[in-house]
């Protein structure tokens, strides 16, 4: 075993800038790692509206964007609820999950109040306030507060079910769902254009597209070399293992939707028993090139000791052809289950290497 250390919601912004607005453009066989164009409109003398902001601009002025920080007016835009939400400088902000907490900070804003989860982010300082569990946040600590803005989840239900409370209070309220890199370029889009933290956009989003680029444009280099073969795209089975149980999970997964991109063909793609009752003789069946596995929940010993138990123990599963060949990989949660965030293009790149070799 060798051991390395190392849905998607669109979001229609519109920024309102006291300044004009500018354009920018993977047991037995394991490998174990630790881890377009801007339109815009004038509307008035003092505002500017962007709409149908494009993938890559960040929304802000290039002319005025500096490392400190811009003057910026409010942000107006439409979340995962499908809510319109308008924020202009919030005073103190909650963020009730540590991924979000993570990309607030890496936009330039600072949190007054996380979920447990958070609590030891690089970024969270030793006066933040503790929240408690991120799927039932203390909403009587937030209000003792004195939030004024709160970053949520729209897939927890916890988070939604406390939007009425939380408005009716004068709280403004943002609900997010990010499970690809787009829907984390779109959120930052709307935190950067909040911070007025245009380098911060370009260091933690558009360079990161580049990296996940390169890797893309890498792996079709190499699978062309292979289609002169005769060969298709490595298949590859990809499991989510938790203290209760393991999934395989399909390309409409994060993880999943990394291999798709990278040229994979996901045997749970065509194979729906696959995802709802996973069985060796499935599993066998397909003989798939590749085996990833990630972990999920408090425990990754508990998690790996279930994928033990139910699969990597059976004398069937060390006879499979990725795992006799040294491809079934345990990849680390925090780049496979966690969103990367500024790090997905190193996920990206830790799949490429996994499949085509290392550059």
């Amino acid at each position: 075993m060798k051991k390395r250390t190392p849905k998607a919601v669109v979001f229609a912004l519109c920024i309102f800038l006291a300044a004009g607005c500018g354009q920018n453009p993977g047991s037995a066989g394991a490998q174990n790692r630790q881890p377009e164009q801007t339109k815009s409109s004038r509307t008035d003398e003092t505002e500017n509206t962007v709409e149908d902001m494009p993938a890559g601009t960040g929304g802000m002025n290039t002319e005025t964007g500096a490392a400190g920080g811009q003057e910026t007016g409010p942000v107006t835009f439409t979340d995962a609820l499908g809510y319109t939400v308008t924020i202009d400088h919030p005073a103190r902000t909650a963020v009730l999950s540590q991924s979000y907490a993570d990309a607030w900070i890496l936009a330039g804003g600072t949190p007054d109040a996380v979920t447990e989860d958070a609590m030891e982010l690089a970024g969270v300082a030793e006066h933040v306030v503790n929240l408690g569990s991120v799927k039932a946040p203390g909403v009587e600590t937030i209000l003792a507060e004195e939030i004024d803005f709160v970053i949520l989840s729209a897939a927890i239900e916890g988070h939604v079910s406390v939007r009425e409370t939380l408005n009716a209070a004068g709280v403004t309220t943002a609900y997010f769902e990010v499970e690809h890199f787009e829907d984390y370029r779109d959120m930052m889009q709307i935190f950067t254009a909040i911070t007025g933290r245009e380098d911060l956009y370009r260091e933690n989003v558009a360079r990161v597209e580049a990296g996940i680029q390169e890797q893309i444009a890498r792996a079709g280099s190499a699978r062309e070399l292979k289609s002169a073969e005769g060969a298709e795209g490595p298949s590859v089975l990809f499991l989510r293992a938790f203290s209760t149980g393991v999934r395989a999970k399909g390309s409409d997964s994060m993880t999943g939707r990394m291999l798709a991109d990278l040229g994979c063909i996901n045997i749970a793609d065509s194979d729906d028993s696959l995802l709802e009752d996973l069985s060796m003789e499935a599993i066998i069946a397909a003989d798939p090139d590749f085996i990833f596995m990630t972990t999920m929940g408090e425990s990754d010993e508990a998690a790996l000791a279930m994928a033990e138990e139910l699969f990597l123990s059976d004398p069937a599963f060390k006879e499979l052809s990725a795992v006799k060949a040294g491809r079934y990989y345990v990849l680390p949660k925090e780049l496979f289950h966690n969103k990367p965030n500024s790090r997905w293009d190193e996920s990206y790149r830790i799949l490429a290497d996994d499949i085509y070799g290392t550059e």
